[in-house]
């Protein structure tokens, strides 16, 4: 299996709340996230959306399709949610919230291996397709998050991978 770590921060200026509740809503993502084909709510969790499984289907830029599953493992209202990831990716994904003076920094923590068997014969050599397909999916979904919430874009950057 082939490992990836990426870490994406958007600076959008809205308030931490309101992009919270978006980010805690993943069926409703696909509405507003290019590249995000579908995204169904498998179990509700409990109040503050712990226990919440979600299965996705995504599109990367570069054509090939990505199925996994989540399930949210930590929240911390309004500033963290935590999720395991199965599927044709496995891992941890992270998405924390800062607020300061009305522009919120959403980092997400994506740390995952991929498990079909066609990305990891050819991961030696595509890795930097990949994380570039990664990175333009990141950018798409910053910029429809911010059309979403109807807030201004300040910035959108991949601190690594």
């Amino acid at each position: 299996m082939a490992d990836y770590r990426f870490v994406t921060r958007w600076r959008l200026a809205a308030p931490r709340e309101a992009i919270f509740q978006a980010l805690g809503e993943p069926a409703e993502w696909p509405a507003w996230w290019p590249g995000l084909e579908s995204a169904e709510r498998l179990a509700h969790g409990d109040d503050t959306g712990l226990g919440r499984r979600y299965r996705y289907r995504w599109r990367s830029a570069l054509g090939y399709r990505l199925h996994f599953m989540v399930c949210v493992t930590r929240v911390h209202l309004p500033s963290l949610i935590e999720a395991r990831a199965s599927g044709d990716l496995e891992g941890l994904g992270r998405w924390t919230l800062q607020e300061v003076e009305g522009i919120t920094e959403v980092t997400h923590l994506w740390r995952v291996r991929t498990t079909p068997r066609w990305m990891n014969l050819i991961a030696p050599l595509a890795r930097p397709l990949f994380a570039r397909s990664h990175h333009a999916l990141m950018q798409r979904g910053a910029r429809g998050l911010a059309d979403h919430l109807a807030a201004p874009l300040i910035g959108s950057v991949e601190i690594h991978g």
